[in-house]
């Protein structure tokens, strides 16, 4: 399932291409006719995420919403022509074409389309986002009430969408691997120092995500990143963690093997010397 940052991503290459304009939505696999239907050659103000989810606001109070689940997939691709129609590959639950871009949707978990009350709801049952601003409703302290008030484990707790939105299974292992946390602990053991301490690494770590569509959580990948960023340079990342995939191999910072076990049926990594249960 994509990670809070690829739904970011998406969303601002669908507002670069959609945004301001009132492109035809159809279904062409024919299972979201109706919705379709309300939202063909409506203008489109903008499109945004929250976590794993992701919205398209249309005019008259009406927004797609989509979560692509295990296996959907949303790409923005240019016209060749412009003004041509790109035939059909697959199972295209949603096509949005306009002169220059088509984005075609397909294998989403969700595709509705929602008033603004159901999309306030909806937002109002996840976690903070680290990627959104902090305020009244994206609230780090209310993901820690409700860490520090569970006997579950950090490692289900920050996958747990409605504790804490956007995070997925890279960014788990690795975030509790930089702040030496083992990942089998009570929610309840964790300090609230702690805790804003990883938050803020989070808040640091997901917009290169963004920027970039690759998790990066090395330091010294970071650093040579943004190095190329200022330079003005697109750089490709390396796909190099210090824990996630990693079993037996040596711990980058102590030496020791790197563990694994399935929590809630998703592979967990962690380092058996540093990330301690004490």
């Amino acid at each position: 399932m994509p990670e809070g940052h690829t739904l970011h991503r998406l969303a601002q290459s669908l507002d670069a291409a959609f945004a301001g304009r009132q492109p035809q939505v159809s279904s062409p696999q024919g299972r979201f006719v109706e919705g379709a239907a309300l939202l063909d050659a409506q203008l489109v103000e903008r499109s945004w995420a929250h976590g794993k989810l992701l919205f398209v606001d249309f005019a008259q109070g009406r927004t797609l919403y989509v979560h692509l689940g295990l296996i959907g997939k949303w790409f923005v691709l240019p016209v060749h022509p412009p003004g041509s129609e790109p035939p059909v590959t697959g199972a295209v639950r949603l096509r949005i074409l306009h002169e220059q871009h088509v984005a075609d949707l397909r294998g989403p978990m969700a595709c509705q389309v929602l008033d603004e009350e159901a999309v306030d709801a909806l937002v109002a049952r996840q976690g903070p986002d680290p990627l959104q601003p902090v305020g009244e409703g994206n609230d780090p302290d209310a993901a820690y009430r409700k860490i520090s008030r569970s006997g579950k484990t950090l490692a289900e707790l920050l996958m747990d969408q409605t504790v804490l939105a956007g995070v997925g299974n890279i960014y788990r292992c690795e975030v509790l691997w930089r702040h030496r946390l083992h990942p089998l602990k009570p929610g309840r053991s964790l300090k609230r120092s702690s805790w804003q301490l990883m938050w803020d690494d989070l808040v640091a770590l997901m917009p290169w995500g963004v920027r970039t569509g690759s998790i990066i959580t090395l330091d010294d990948v970071l650093e040579d990143t943004a190095a190329a960023w200022k330079r003005g340079e697109r750089p490709q990342v390396p796909r190099e963690f210090a824990v996630y995939q990693r079993t037996g191999s040596p711990c980058l910072r102590c030496g020791s093997a790197v563990r694994h076990k399935v929590v809630a049926g998703r592979n967990l990594f962690w380092c058996g010397g540093c990330q301690r249960r004490t």
